[in-house]
């Protein structure tokens, strides 16, 4: 299945969808949501949405700094996760940051994370590790 990949200002959306995919994750690690947080990066961030038949079912914000793009999200909602999805955003941000002359991509994943199967099949490796996140990169040739 291809999303249409399109560019959004649609905080509200992707602040719950975010939430609510990262809510166990965020409870088991004992972290907590910080809205006025989200609010500042979410205003740094290139933010597109996954949108299949008119309905928003995704969300990927990218980062440029220095000599990457990083990924800050990569949310799909649960009825469309395990449907290729994900990839496609991840080759949307690849296009992306090669349009742009940069040839890397990087992200940050909670070690406990099923998606990091997705990233290593993409070609993410990990960098380092601290506490419960990878910081995992991809070279862009």
């Amino acid at each position: 299945m291809t999303p249409v990949i399109q560019p959004t200002g649609d905080k509200a959306f992707a602040e719950t969808l975010i939430r609510h995919n990262m809510a166990a994750y965020h409870q088991q690690l004992g972290w907590h949501w910080d809205s006025a947080l989200f609010d500042q990066q979410w205003r740094e961030l290139e933010s597109f949405e996954l949108v299949i038949n008119a309905t928003p079912v995704g969300v990927l914000c990218l980062h440029q700094e220095d000599d990457a793009y990083h990924i800050r999200e990569l949310q799909i909602a649960p009825p469309w996760q395990r449907q290729g999805l994900g990839t496609a955003a991840l080759h949307f941000a690849e296009a992306h940051a090669r349009q742009a002359g940069i040839h890397r991509l990087r992200l940050r994943v909670f070690r406990i994370n099923p998606a990091i199967a997705l990233y290593e099949r993409i070609g993410f490796r990990v960098l380092n590790t601290e506490d419960a996140v990878h910081a995992m990169e991809r070279r862009i040739v």
